[in-house]
């Protein structure tokens, strides 16, 4: 089997040995990490496993999304292609950064610490969006509906007095409003946690 270099360029490499003693990488680091798609389809597995993989499963999956196919459809050549990469180059130089723990000798990969600093710049199912628009249009119509409702003399709404429903439709934006504001609060924290440990 030919000789591969699994290291990072040197640049990289420098920043990967300075970043590891405080727990954080370089941005050189992280976009070298993901300029690499299969690198990045196994933080895109190994985030949707959220567990220990085999290098097998790993290698036989990204083969599958490469070939757009089935695991099952895959042919030998296809399989190994993809194993060799990842066993030669892709896994070691995530290793070396601190993105994957893998154990080379029983071809065990699983996610470190550092890998959130790489998730955030990738674009996953499994990052949920911000839907507030979604909240805030459902309190609308429904506060519509009501005043409406009283105003037309709807039963039973027309037993409510029109202020108390008004009131009440005010308490459910100003109670949605703040727990937007709470939540858009603890997101940015966690952003800025991640964003302090890129150089």
């Amino acid at each position: 089997m030919s000789s591969i270099d699994t290291s990072l360029p040197d640049e990289i490499a420098s920043s990967v040995s300075d970043s590891a003693d405080d727990e954080g990488l370089s941005k050189d680091v992280i976009f070298e990490l993901l300029k690499n798609r299969r690198r990045r389809e196994v933080l895109a597995y190994l985030l949707e496993a959220e567990e220990t993989v085999t290098l097998g499963e790993l290698a036989e999956q990204i083969a599958a999304w490469e070939n757009d196919t089935e695991v099952n459809a895959l042919s030998s050549d296809q399989r190994k292609r993809v194993y060799v990469a990842l066993y030669q180059t892709h896994l070691p130089k995530m290793d070396d950064a601190g993105i994957v723990e893998y154990d080379q000798d029983r071809g065990l990969i699983t996610l470190s610490d550092n890998a959130d600093l790489l998730m955030m710049y990738l674009d996953t199912d499994s990052h949920q969006q911000d839907r507030w628009d979604r909240w805030y249009g459902a309190v609308s119509v429904v506060g519509v509906a009501l005043i409406a409702a009283a105003f037309l003399s709807v039963p039973p709404i027309s037993a409510v007095p029109t202020l108390a429903i008004a009131g009440v439709v005010v308490v459910a934006f100003f109670a949605l409003s703040i727990a937007h504001a709470v939540i858009n609060r603890q997101q940015e924290r966690s952003v800025n946690g991640k964003l302090s440990r890129i150089e």
